[in-house]
């Protein structure tokens, strides 16, 4: 008796685990495209997009030169520090960003809330292979003390003795703008995500390169990529 009971219960399993597997059949659509990713959005437009490998073919027979980049929403993510920052000191404005407290915090341990780019990685790995010497230029505000320069080194795998102290240079007009550290460096190539990285480049006539800010940076309105007619780099918002 018992073991026509276990049989009765073992079919009745059975078929209810058939028709779970029927009805997963049945609900699952049929792929009719070969879908897309979020990156491969970036690439519908008719911009002048380029790749690290044809940067790097570009410099080709080129002798090392200078060249240098922006930090925020170019070679890091950091946007998890401002948005702490503005909910702590300024949740209903942006005036935390005149505030002393909150750039000491910002240059100092909220660094461990910022994420490497994978683009920053790429593009300084490709310049250090060339013997480029690398310069880092923030629009931030300086602080007595700062990590941030080597927040930078670690996260992009950077030789110490190759890795230079960040430039703050502000964001006040007219004030250590990022244009007059382009000049006395001499580079020839400023890579950033803002208008101002590649206005900043064009002023002195060098290559500005566009580097994609990610969609959900705290940084908003996002900018419009190769409106200038630059390169922009693709898939570089991470």
């Amino acid at each position: 008796m018992m073991s026509k009971v276990t049989l009765i219960f073992g079919v009745i399993t059975l078929a209810f685990g058939l028709n779970g597997t029927v009805q997963a059949n049945e609900f699952m659509p049929e792929q009719v495209e070969s879908g897309v990713t979020s990156a491969d959005l970036t690439l519908r437009h008719a911009v002048h997009w380029v790749s690290v490998k044809q940067i790097k073919k570009s410099l080709e027979g080129q002798p090392p030169m200078a060249v240098g980049f922006d930090i925020d929403d170019t070679v890091i993510f950091s946007s998890p520090g401002f948005y702490r920052g503005k909910l702590e000191y300024s949740p209903n404005n942006e005036n935390y960003l005149k505030k002393t407290e909150f750039w000491e915090k910002m240059n100092n341990e909220w660094n461990k809330f910022s994420m490497p780019k994978k683009v920053g990685i790429e593009l300084f790995q490709m310049h250090i292979k060339r013997g480029d010497d690398i310069y880092f230029i923030t629009g931030r505000t300086e602080t007595k003390i700062e990590s941030i320069t080597q927040h930078i080194q670690k996260g992009l795998h950077i030789p110490e003795d190759k890795m230079h102290t960040v430039i703050f240079a502000g964001d006040e007009p007219n004030k250590n703008d990022k244009a007059s550290w382009i000049k006395k460096h001499k580079l020839k190539i400023y890579y950033g995500d803002a208008d101002a990285d590649i206005m900043a480049a064009r002023e002195l006539n060098i290559r500005g390169i566009r580097i994609l800010r990610a969609s959900n940076s705290s940084y908003q309105p996002l900018p419009k990529a190769g409106k200038f007619g630059e390169e922009v780099v693709i898939k570089s918002d991470y």
